[in-house]
């Protein structure tokens, strides 16, 4: 099974430009931004992967069922685990493009060969990086934090299958700049990781979506308490 994790993606997008500082800090997300395995561990997450159980969201075990908890997602992504919920509705291709001309300031030509590219309501995350230096250059800063915080969400907690790019139906979650910072950005994060734990259950599964750093820091958690297990009972 084939790991998706982007954590070289963010150490090569460097840190964000200073005037959209504010907008970053407000967002709750920064933390994100540098606490990214820039490998993962193929072997161990796929361990885990094979143990766990999509009716019960959990990994089933010789000392028990263990799972990945909101408690967990707080500790380690320092991200908010309360809050209004992130609701994702899927847009049509249309409605995706209007999206990324107000929201990103980009061309509606090119918000469409984009999405072209892609095959569908995605952008590239390149792409992405491309539109923030752009929205740098000409000081558009709202536009520039919203690619920012659109790459970084795709590059960790939205994490898909494609590999390359993050859906358009994130972006409206940055419309409003000054309130994106009330959203439960941790539970958005389970729920994510839950589906993506879910679709890996069947055979079929090539590639395992979601954030992998958020897996594997869990996954050693849980290796340590087996190793502690172990050698209480020996």
């Amino acid at each position: 099974m084939k790991l998706v994790s982007h954590g070289r993606k963010l150490s090569k997008f460097g840190i964000y430009h200073p005037h959209i500082e504010t907008y970053v800090l407000n967002s709750g997300l920064l933390p994100l931004s540098n606490i990214s395995y820039e490998t993962a561990d193929k072997g161990l997450i796929s361990a885990f992967v094979e143990r766990w159980h999509r009716d019960t969201n959990s990994f089933h075990l010789p000392v028990g069922e263990m799972t990945i908890t909101l408690d967990d997602v707080s500790t380690l992504l320092h991200i908010s685990i309360v809050g209004q919920f992130c609701t994702y509705v899927p847009l049509e291709f249309a409605a995706a493009a209007i999206v990324l001309v107000d929201l990103l300031g980009v061309e509606q030509a090119d918000a469409t060969s984009e999405m072209r590219h892609c095959r569908g309501t995605h952008v590239r995350l390149s792409w992405l990086r491309e539109v923030y230096e752009e929205s740098c250059v000409q000081q558009r800063w709202e536009c520039a934090a919203r690619a920012y915080l659109l790459h970084l969400v795709g590059c960790t907690i939205f994490v898909d299958k494609s590999a390359t790019s993050i859906s358009v139906s994130y972006l409206p979650l940055f419309r409003d700049m000054g309130m994106c910072g009330e959203y439960s950005w941790g539970a958005a994060a389970l729920t994510h990781m839950y589906e993506q734990l879910g679709d890996a259950c069947f055979a079929q599964t090539k590639q395992l979506g979601g954030y992998a750093t958020l897996v594997q820091v869990n996954d050693i958690q849980f290796e340590y308490k087996f190793n502690i297990f172990g050698y209480l009972n020996t």
